[in-house]
Parts: structure tokens; sequence; C-alpha cells
């Protein structure tokens, strides 16, 4: 488990230094969301701690290359995230869950 200074976010952006390019990592943010639908489909959920083929494994999956992704654009993902939920509040006449 990770230790409470360190974010899955800040994680991502350690760990992920192939600097790839933005049209790679789209690709396999595709590929990994084919695969979750493929475990949606089939209901594989984690067992015995054994995330590999399952639910659980292709939604980190897909957040690690969205951060990836997000990374290649200079995007801060938590602004981003604060942002849209205010347009959504106004869009869909809800309480922002932040505030």
């Amino acid at each position: 488990m990770l230790g409470t200074a360190l974010t899955p976010l800040t994680f991502i952006n350690k760990i992920d230094t192939k600097n790839s390019s933005k049209e790679k990592y789209m690709l396999k943010l595709m590929e990994e969301i084919g695969e979750l639908a493929r475990d949606i489909n089939e209901n594989k959920r984690m067992k015995n701690n054994k995330i590999e083929g399952t639910i659980e494994g292709e939604i980190a999956d897909i957040i690690y290359y969205t951060v990836c992704l997000a990374n290649t654009y200079g995007i801060n993902i938590e602004d981003s995230i604060y942002k849209k939920e205010k347009l959504n509040c106004k869009k869909y006449n809800r309480k922002n869950m932040f505030k």
C-alpha cells in the first residue's frame, strides 16, 4: 500500500519516465478500455487479491494511462476535476460535491 506522502498521481509521475508520445498513450488507453469492457461483460472481479485480468485491474490501468496522457499535455487533473464539477453542478442543478 502507498504511504500517506505518495498519492497515486504523484506515484505515476515518478515511475512513468518513458516520455511516450500522446498517440501511444491514447492507443494504450483505448486498449485498456476495450479490456475493461470485456471484463465487465464477463463480470471478472478481483478474488484473493489477484488483480490481473479483472475489472479492478483494468480500471487501475485506465487511470494510469489517463494520468500519463494528461502529463504529456501538462494538465493538472485535480484542478480539472474541480472545474468540471463546478460546470456539472450548473448543468445538472445539483450541489457541488467538493464544497
